[in-house]
């Protein structure tokens, strides 16, 4: 179908509307996935001093002040109070020696981490956000709602993706914008934490839907040789929305006017993406010629190529697309994935990058807190790394393929990861600046992954493909933040797990085909076919097709993209 493209303008205005539309979500889709990193990020704060001891009433003294009662009851640590611990007994040596006497001497407290304390609303000795039963340890907290709302992603991506084979790209695409703002404008008016995390569940399952259907409806109105650009270029919505996400931030420090400001914009886009065509794609495989004609008509409009409209009748279309209508009555699952030899290389091989990827990329991503700094400017650097490493994608992609810049991304993400090891943790300018470069190359292999894709699974099955891979990609994102905790053990080991992980999936990469100029394959018998074969030449047998239409109305000739 790529040649009706160029008959109806190729890269026209159509296209740059339909792509800069589709893309504007992108700008909120970075909040949704690194909204926790504000919502629920970490506050300064230490054990609750035990109401009925004697030594909480020392406070009406004038002698004593609040730092000075703090001593006796928290240990001091690097960072100033220790979080979550508190001596058993109070070190009343800690007092001035003019109030000793008013003290009851005790012996030197034992450090502990108290179990519970008499006030109920300080389980295990500290308390989070009373109005939300924020209840126990800091990180155990913030791994519930990021675990739900990745766990929703992945589990419940196969709804909407199923869906979208049997209502369109367009029709679940809308529905998706409409649900992601209801679920998540209602998150902020959440009573309690458990319903906030329900809201964030469903709302995990909205965002699948809005990334996999704009993925697939954008590549399927993109001639070939534009898609790298597009595909790159389109991806800086989501850098630069994690730099607007450190901005609102910054600026709404209430965490339900953060969430509802993040959210409410998709009825807008859920307005707007009526105006959107259906892949002409999708409606011939689905037996809708009728509707992919209007489609390519309204298109060809827009575009400017009205006297085309006559020459693309159904006998035109079904004469190019004979073979991918006859494959389109049969049904596909997820097991067609794995049937044949090509398409099983390319899925266990992709399954193998997306999760590493996203197992690296929200691991640096998810723990701002860590570097020391403010998680605003933190945040706001995190994202602005991402435009020199698209940039750098964008290059390797147009010159040296998607299967080189693949597996580069990911070696080189890895190099950085191991070297960061043995940087000694007092340069922490160093260590900070290197975690910059490893997840602007994550970044770098994200942008390639989502392009790969689109263009190794063929039509008939790419929303099942694309959902197939994406649940690994999830299934990383979730196991990125538990494996943060491994730190306790050993510094080192979320390193070297992170680290490893990218360069097994960089072999992975190695074994997949070259999709650099070769244009989208419709059917499955197109992926096993080579490319200097059969399929490519039926396409150039397409594209003289074009140019004598072309002639035939007398219009100057457009580039074949």
């Amino acid at each position: 179908l790529g040649f009706l493209c160029i008959i109806v303008g190729g890269f026209g205005r159509y296209q740059w509307i339909h792509v800069t539309l589709i893309s504007l979500p992108g700008l909120l889709m970075a909040s949704q996935n690194l909204l926790n990193n504000f919502v629920s990020g970490v506050p300064a704060h230490y054990c609750s001093l035990p109401a009925n001891h004697s030594l909480s009433n020392l406070s009406h003294l004038h002698q004593v002040d609040e730092k000075q009662l703090l001593k006796v009851f928290i240990p001091p640590d690097s960072s100033g109070k220790r979080l979550c611990y508190r001596y058993v007994n109070e070190v009343t040596s800690l007092l001035p020696v003019s109030l000793s006497p008013v003290c009851v001497a005790v012996e030197s407290g034992l450090l502990a981490p108290p179990s519970q304390t008499d006030d109920s609303d300080h389980l295990y000795g500290w308390s989070f956000n009373g109005s939300h039963n924020l209840w126990g340890p800091v990180r155990q907290v913030r791994l519930t709602s990021v675990n739900l709302f990745f766990v929703s992603c992945e589990h419940c991506n196969q709804t909407p993706l199923f869906l979208s084979l049997r209502f369109g790209r367009r029709s679940i695409l809308i529905w998706s914008y409409l649900q992601l703002a209801v679920l998540g404008c209602s998150s902020a008016l959440s009573p309690t934490y458990s319903a906030y995390c329900i809201f964030r569940f469903l709302s995990g399952m909205a965002v699948s839907g809005v990334i996999l259907n704009a993925v697939s409806l954008k590549v399927e109105w993109i001639p070939t040789k534009s898609r790298t650009v597009v595909g790159t270029l389109t991806s800086f919505f989501f850098t630069f929305g994690q730099m607007v996400l450190a901005g609102l931030a910054y600026w709404l420090r209430d965490w339900r006017k953060l969430q509802v400001v993040v959210c409410a914009p998709h009825f807008l886009f859920f307005a707007y993406s009526w105006w959107y065509s259906e892949s002409a794609r999708w409606l011939v495989l689905n037996r809708r010629s009728e509707d992919a004609l209007k489609s390519l008509h309204r298109v060809a409009r827009i575009n400017g190529k009205s006297e085309m409209i006559d020459k693309i009748t159904t006998e035109v279309l079904h004469s190019h697309m004979k073979k991918e209508i006859e494959s389109a009555r049969s049904t596909f699952t997820v097991f067609d994935l794995l049937r044949t030899p090509g398409m099983r290389r390319i899925s266990i091989c992709l399954l193998a990058v997306w999760f590493s990827t996203s197992f690296a990329y929200y691991g640096l991503a998810m723990d701002l807190q860590k570097f020391g700094v403010s998680i605003y400017l933190m945040q706001i650097i995190f994202g602005a790394v991402d435009i020199p490493a698209k940039l750098f994608a964008l290059g390797t992609l147009s010159y040296l393929g998607r299967r080189v810049s693949q597996a580069g991304c990911l070696f080189l993400s890895a190099a950085i990861i191991f070297a960061n090891i043995f940087v000694p943790t007092e340069m922490q300018t160093l260590r900070t600046t290197l975690a910059c470069l490893g997840k602007a190359f994550t970044s770098a292999s994200f942008t390639t992954v989502y392009l790969y894709t689109g263009e190794l699974y063929p039509t008939v099955i790419r929303q099942t493909g694309m959902g197939f891979v994406s649940t690994m990609a999830r299934a990383g994102s979730m196991a990125a933040p538990a494996v943060l905790i491994l730190d306790e053990v050993l510094p080192v080991l979320p390193s070297l797990v992170y680290g490893g992980s990218a360069v097994l999936a960089g072999c992975f990469a190695c074994f997949l085909p070259e999709t650099l100029n070769v244009p989208l394959p419709d059917t499955i018998e197109d992926v096993e076919t080579p490319a200097n074969d059969q399929y490519l030449q039926e396409n150039q047998t397409g594209q003289k097709e074009v140019r004598s239409l072309m002639r035939m109305k007398r219009v100057s000739s457009y580039p074949l993209y």
